[in-house]
């Protein structure tokens, strides 16, 4: 990958992904929603952090990352 075009590919192909991922998250039915997402409802106050969602997320994409990484080698 020594060219910078190839960058700018995967980097589109990325921004793209993210925007698929932004459209489509509210109908899938699991995101957001898991054990262990901290929300908390008030009457007016709204606080929620989707914890286990980030952790599988960041376990997600590290794993593609590293298959990535094994394939390109």
């Amino acid at each position: 990958m020594r060219n910078p075009g190839w960058i700018l590919v995967i980097i589109g192909l990325l921004i793209t992904g993210i925007g698929v991922v932004w459209l489509f998250a509210p109908s899938i039915p699991l995101f957001g929603k898991l054990p262990g997402d901290i929300r908390i409802d008030r009457e007016n106050f709204r606080f929620y952090f989707p914890l286990t969602t980030c952790i599988l997320l960041s376990l997600l994409l590290t794993g593609i990352m590293w298959l990535v990484r094994y394939f390109s080698q």
